[in-house]
C-alpha cells in the first residue's frame, strides 16, 4: 500500500499524519493564524518536527457556508507558500487542498507532490485529465453539492452504501485518466448531520471493501464540538479519541490540526498492533 511522491514510495501500510496548513481568513479553526513568513515557517517546521508525512495547503476555506474565492486569489494565496515552504525544507511533501485544476497544475509545477480534492473531480471537469497528466497521488473526498450549498444535501438511502457507490464511480473516472494512486476520504462533516458522521465511524471499517487507503479526517470538527457542547478550541481531546477509533477501523492517515497529538495516537496504536 504505496503512493509515489516525487519518486519517493511512501509506504501507507503503517499510519502517517497529514498536517493541515490553511493560508484563508476564514477557516474554521485556524483561518487567519499565520500573518507573515516567519509565522508559516515556525508552524511548518513544528509540524515536520513532530513527524508529519505531508503538509496540506488550503487556499480555499472548505467549511460550511465558506465564502467564494476566485482563482486569482486562490492561487496568489497558495503558490508564494508553497515555494516558501520549499525554498527552506526542500524535501517536504505538500499536498494541495483545492478542487480547482489550475490550481492543482500550478501548484504542482511550484513543486507539491500530491492533490486532496474535496470534489473528488466533481467541480471542475478537468481536474481528473490534468492530476493523470501531472502524474501525482489523487486524494478524493466524497461530498455533495459545494461549500455553500452541502449542508442542505444530507439526505441518503443509506450513507455508507452511497459513499462507496459515489467512490467506485469516481475511481473509475480517475483511473480513465491515467490516475492510480488514489487515497480516499469519507468526508466528515461534507454534506452529513451529526449522526450520520457518526454512522460513518461507526462503520468506518466498511469502507475498505473499495481497496484504497482511507483517510480519517475529523480533526476539531463539529462532530466532535458540538457532541461535547464546546467549540473548535477545546476538541483536541475528542479529536484524539475519535483518532484512535479510524485507525483501529482501518485509517492509513489522519489529517490533522495537531501532528505532535496525532503522532503520539498513531505511536501508541501501532504498539498496541505490534504482534
Amino acid at each position: 500500500m504505496t503512493i509515489n511522491c516525487k519518486g519517493h514510495l511512501i509506504d501507507l501500510s503503517k499510519p502517517k499524519v497529514m498536517g493541515i496548513f490553511n493560508v484563508t481568513p476564514d477557516s474554521f479553526y485556524d483561518g487567519g493564524k499565520y500573518k507573515d513568513e516567519a509565522d508559516i515557517l515556525n508552524q511548518v517546521e513544528t509540524m515536520l518536527n513532530h513527524k508529519a508525512t505531508f503538509i496540506d495547503i488550503g487556499g480555499y476555506s472548505s467549511r460550511p457556508g465558506a465564502d467564494f474565492v476566485s482563482v486569482e486569489e486562490e492561487l496568489k494565496r497558495v503558490i508564494p507558500v508553497v515555494e516558501l515552504i520549499l525554498k527552506h525544507f526542500p524535501e517536504t511533501l505538500i499536498s494541495i487542498d483545492t478542487f480547482r485544476s489550475a490550481v492543482a497544475k500550478a501548484s504542482v509545477e511550484a513543486g507539491a507532490a500530491l492533490i486532496n480534492d474535496i470534489s473528488a473531480g466533481k467541480l471542475d471537469d478537468m481536474m481528473l485529465t490534468t492530476v493523470g497528466k501531472l502524474r501525482v497521488p489523487y486524494l478524493m473526498m466524497h461530498m455533495k453539492g459545494n461549500p455553500q450549498t452541502m449542508q442542505q444535501l444530507t439526505q441518503y438511502d443509506d450513507v455508507l452504501k452511497d459513499i462507496i457507490a459515489y467512490f467506485a464511480e469516481r475511481i473509475a473516472a480517475a483511473h480513465q485518466e491515467n490516475i492510480t494512486d488514489i487515497i480516499i476520504d469519507p468526508g466528515f462533516g461534507f454534506a452529513k448531520t451529526l449522526d450520520q458522521n457518526f454512522e460513518l465511524l461507526r462503520k468506518f471499517e466498511l469502507l475498505q471493501i473499495i481497496g484504497k487507503p482511507i483517510l480519517g479526517g475529523v480533526s476539531r470538527k463539529s462532530m466532535i464540538y458540538k457532541t461535547l457542547n464546546s467549540n473548535s478550541e477545546n476538541a483536541l481531546n475528542g479529536t484524539t479519541a475519535l483518532h484512535m477509533v479510524a485507525l483501529q477501523k482501518g485509517a492509513k492517515l489522519l489529517r490533522v490540526h495537531d501532528v505532535k497529538e496525532a503522532m503520539e495516537c498513531v505511536t501508541l496504536y501501532n504498539k498496541l498492533n505490534t504482534t
